[in-house]
């Protein structure tokens, strides 16, 4: 559900003679923004539909939910009778802005697996309206699950203008820049009134088209009369209702261009009494079609399905949009959509880990079934597990989760589902390792009063060899750290930065793809004292006292280096901040310096503008959020950590800010490219003070000319240029980081990578301020009354990974890095007291690997109960059959994702041939591959999408790629695509 400015405040009518659009709040210099393009859609606006034509409305009831379900009756006989039909199909209506691919991914399977499971079939169309603006994924993946056309409604109100007035809210959109016209979609946006039936009515006080009222939650009015409800059609008034229906009709159909126009019947939590809807709108409609000639209209009811048949039968030309996304969102000058890239940063934090642990179990439980299960696993739990958190995981993806735009009850909901998926899945994959490491006998080591120590299980879920430092909270001082051979680990101990009575312990692992590490961690005192072998090294720590907040910075005379094999970071010891950062590749030094500044931010509606979970409305610039800063530097032989604390004050006790940098220093013996060309930041924003927002403004040399550019839910960046306003410009010029974000100039590029969505902005040249945190309170009334205010006094510590360097270099590491951070090992954890694994020479399996360029998107066992055969499944529900079958175990889903853009590397930017046989041989022997629509219900072999005419000739479909063989293990991925498979393996 969206904030209520953008959807209450519906305008007039207006003439019906004129279809002139209402007038609207003035939008200042914002407007000007839009005059080239509306130039280019007036020049290319066709022509308009002769006024002899009648048009023909498209009467669609709906209901918007958000999440809920109140009512279901006899669905399967409304399927069958075309009166009901799914659209999206996923488990939500994700959110566009803040979201992850591989979640996006994840919800839409999920219902798409349910709905052709329970009722055989497969939306092919999508109702995106209430996403807080539209993503340029979003299109790439409705068509790779075989949508034949796209409907969207949340953009910029200064955008949707201009196109209302070129007749441009129509188009075919070839989302991604390198896919183009392989995976381009249809696409319809609503016009200003959005999805919600105008409910101005001229004739009385009441709203229009709402007999059933506005519903009452969780419990009805006992005398059945709900506010707002319109006044029943009577034949003294229907005439009256039929103008005003027919009139916004006419006012629609001035915007497209077509006669056939979609009018929406519905909005928020409608037709919780149906009977009362359709027994005042049926005579209604038949009175205007009794009358169709005089009034020029026609109307019907229908499904959205019925709308789009309809247009596609027109063979009309489309305009082409390209591959730019529609974001930001703002509905007026100073209600810019922009607050909820950052707002609830926790929940935001840990939706991003319970994906990624879910990740890692899917193919961990897949891997432990095949070749063959070797334990005592039962499958048919650990199926439980893995479902209970993909549930939790597609949940939380919804337009008013993620956000952080629900109620504080609300958000508990999803935080208790996704910690008790992840507590799951936990259990699921200490099952399985455990099942791996046959316990011994009681060892010498394990007896008498002394801590026998910790074995631990690292596993990588990428199907890429990863080098990485993973790291251990132990409670002793002196440790020795051995692998499954019994061979030392390069290790390093150090104090907690979170326990100051524990230590922390850093290991350097090298897994190769989906497996395992195994070590044993044991403490060097008491009896261990006095042999040679080899310990963790201990780090050394370097303080610094605080330095007060300089209003001019020295020129760095005094500058503290810390240096691996790829970065040296100067630390200006005047200032206790950084200062620079030469890389070695370029032998280019550019200056950079971070601080913590806060947007100070109005609660009071009588005093102007606010913000909230939605909105971001600063009355000014950013000031520093601090003014003193301590350092220390945590020097050790295989990782060095630079800590910075900023304090409000000189004599605060307690930090409110700080940053944890870390590099790593690669022994002789490994490769660790990726890990030896990033800068590993953690910070610690809040408790903040009330109505706060707080960001890490990080600046730089770079001459960036104030251009940044941000992801696309994690796959496809977009060029984000600032742009001048009269009102609210630094709101209406942040943007979301999904994933990654970068600045560049001539020289050199600086790479943001994120574990987290976030709000990003370049507010001056070669800055980019990232928004970790807000803290909000005001007295609008609808915020109040659904608790949406965001006192959110939690602390967050959210992680970004730094690479700089030439334009190659990061483009190259970038997209590798971006996945390593989402993906990191997952760490299992386990005392060594009373048994003790069987580690030295426990047998390792064979790894999964793939191309530098491939990303293993998902390999999991589903289970789902359906045939892969779409004739078997319908006969099989028409025969009540449904919920019989046995969850199948053996349909192995995968999924790949070619990382790379046309263009972006001459090595990595190439199509990619694999051998599926040979990547998972590890997995038993192949049998049979078939390849699927994205979400699994497609045979591709079946899927025929419609076509849509942009041009003479240009069909949708033409494509520069090759046609594919059918089946057949060997297959090439191309720049871009996501592929996806059943693998059915030789069962033993």
């Amino acid at each position: 559900m969206g904030r209520v400015p953008a959807r209450a405040v519906a305008p007039p009518l207006a003439d019906p003679e004129v279809g002139q659009a209402p007038s609207r709040p003035a939008a200042g210099m914002g407007q000007l923004r839009w005059l080239p393009l509306l130039a280019l859609l007036l020049l290319l606006r066709p022509p308009g539909v002769q006024s002899a034509d009648p048009i023909q409305a498209f009467v669609v009831p709906h209901s918007h939910m958000d999440v809920g379900w109140v009512y279901t009756v006899q669905v399967r006989q409304l399927l069958e009778e075309g009166r009901l039909e799914f659209v999206i199909g996923g488990q939500v209506m994700h959110d566009e802005a803040v979201t992850h691919l591989d979640d996006q991914i994840l919800q839409l399977t999920e219902g798409h697996g349910f709905l052709y499971e329970t009722f055989g079939i497969r939306p092919q169309f999508s109702w995106h309206v209430d996403p807080f603006g539209g993503s340029a994924t979003t299109p790439t993946l409705f068509a790779l699950a075989g949508f034949n056309a796209h409907l969207g409604s949340r953009i910029d109100y200064d955008l949707k203008a201009a196109m209302q007035e070129a007749r441009g809210l129509q188009f075919v959109w070839r989302a991604s820049p390198t896919l183009s016209e392989q995976q381009e979609i249809f696409t319809h946006i609503m016009d200003q009134y959005s999805y919600c039936t105008p409910f101005h009515i001229p004739f009385s006080n009441r709203s229009g088209f709402y007999w059933n009222g506005v519903a009452v939650f969780p419990k009805p009015p006992p005398d059945g009369v709900y506010p707002n409800m319109s006044e029943p059609v009577t034949p003294a008034n229907i005439n009256l209702y039929a103008e005003a229906l027919v009139a916004n009709v006419k006012q629609r159909a001035a915007w497209f261009q077509t006669p056939h126009v979609l009018w929406p019947w519905g909005c928020d939590k409608q037709f919780f009494n149906a009977s009362v809807q359709f027994a005042n709108m049926d005579p209604l409609l038949d009175h205007i079609n009794s009358h169709a000639a005089e009034l020029g209209v026609s109307v019907q009811y229908a499904t959205l399905g019925d709308y789009f048949r309809a247009l596609h039968a027109l063979n009309v030309t489309w305009r082409v949009r390209d591959h730019h996304d529609f974001l930001p969102y703002s509905t007026e000058p100073f209600q810019a959509w922009t607050g909820f890239y950052t707002s609830r940063s926790a929940l935001k934090g840990l939706a991003r880990r319970a994906s990624a642990l879910l990740y890692a179990g899917e193919s961990m439980f897949t891997r432990y079934m095949w070749p063959a299960p070797h334990g005592h696993l039962d499958s048919a739990w650990a199926l439980q597990q893995l479902q209970q958190l993909r549930w939790a995981v597609s949940e939380v993806q919804h337009h008013d989760a993620i956000t952080g735009t629900e109620s504080p009850k609300v958000r508990d909901m999803y935080v208790t589902h996704l910690a008790s998926g992840m507590l799951g899945v936990r259990k699921l994959m200490a099952s399985i390792v455990l099942d791996k490491l046959q316990p011994q006998a009681p060892t010498a080591a394990s007896s008498g009063a002394g801590p026998a120590g910790h074995f631990a299980s690292v596993y990588n879920p990428l199907a890429w060899t990863v080098t990485t430092v993973v790291t251990l909270t132990v409670g002793f001082p002196g440790v020795r750290v051995t692998d499954e051979a019994g061979h030392p680990v390069p290790s390093q101990i150090q104090n907690s930065t979170e326990t100051p009575s524990a230590y922390d312990l850093l290991i350097l692992t090298t897994i190769p793809g989906l497996s395992y590490r195994h070590y044993s961690i044991r403490p060097t005192a008491g009896a261990q004292e006095g042999t040679q072998e080899p310990a963790a090294t201990v780090a050394s720590t370097l303080q610094f006292g605080r330095r007060r907040r300089r209003r001019t910075s020295p020129a760095g005379r005094h500058l503290v280096p810390v240096a691996n094999d790829c970065y040296i970071v100067l630390l200006d010891q005047d200032t206790n901040l950084m200062h620079s950062i030469w890389e070695r590749q370029s032998n280019r030094t550019v200056r950079v310096t971070q601080e913590f500044l806060e947007y100070h931010v109005n609660g009071d509606v009588k005093q102007g503008p606010i913000s909230d979970n939605y909105l971001f409305t600063p009355g000014k610039a950013a000031v520093p959020a601090w003014e003193a800063v301590g350092m220390e530097i945590v020097a050790g032989q295989l990782v060095t950590e630079i800590r910075q604390y900023f304090y409000r004050n000189m004599t605060a006790r307690n930090y409110t800010y700080a940053i944890r940098s870390r590099l790593t220093h690669m022994p002789q013996g490994h490769d660790g490219e990726l890990l030896c060309h990033r800068i590993e930041q953690e910070y610690r924003a809040g408790p903040l003070e009330l109505n706060r927002e707080a960001v890490l403004r990080t600046s730089t040399s770079l001459n960036n000319q104030q251009v940044i550019y941000s992801d696309n839910n994690g796959y496809q960046m977009q060029r984000r240029p600032y742009l001048s306003y009269v009102n609210n410009s630094i709101a209406r010029n942040y943007y979301p980081m999904v994933q990654s974000a970068f600045m560049e100039d001539d020289e050199s590029r600086l790479v943001l990578l994120s574990e987290r969505a976030h709000g990003i902005s370049s507010q001056e040249n070669g800055q980019v301020e990232v928004m970790l945190h807000r803290r909000l309170s005001n007295n609008f009334d609808w915020d109040l009354g659904y608790n949406l205010t965001l006192n959110d006094t939690s602390v967050v510590h959210p992680v970004l990974w730094l690479l700089l360097g030439s334009w190659s270099l990061t483009a190259a590491l970038g997209q590798r890095s971006a996945v390593a951070l989402q993906h990191r090992p997952v760490v299992l954890f386990g005392d060594l007291a009373g048994t003790a694994p069987k580690l030295p020479g426990l047998q390792q399996q064979e790894a999964v690997t793939l191309p530098p360029n491939l990303h293993l998107q998902i390999l999991s066992i589903p289970g789902w109960r359906y045939s892969s055969n779409h004739t078997e499944h319908a006969q099989s529900l028409r025969k009540g059959h449904r919920g019989e079958a046995q969850a199948d175990l053996h349909r192995v889903l995968l999924r790949l994702h070619h990382l790379y853009e046309v263009g972006e590397d001459p090595v990595l930017s190439q199509p990619v041939t694999v051998n599926l046989e040979a990547v998972l041989q590890a997995l038993g022997s192949v049998v049979a591959v078939e390849e699927r629509s994205l979400t699994g219900t497609w045979d591709v072999g079946m899927l025929h999408r419609w076509s849509w005419r942009t041009g003479p000739g240009r069909r949708r479909g033409d494509t520069t790629f090759p046609s594919r063989p059918p089946g057949g293990p060997i297959i090439t991925v191309h720049p871009k695509e996501i592929r996806t498979f059943f693998i059915h393996f030789q069962q033993q």
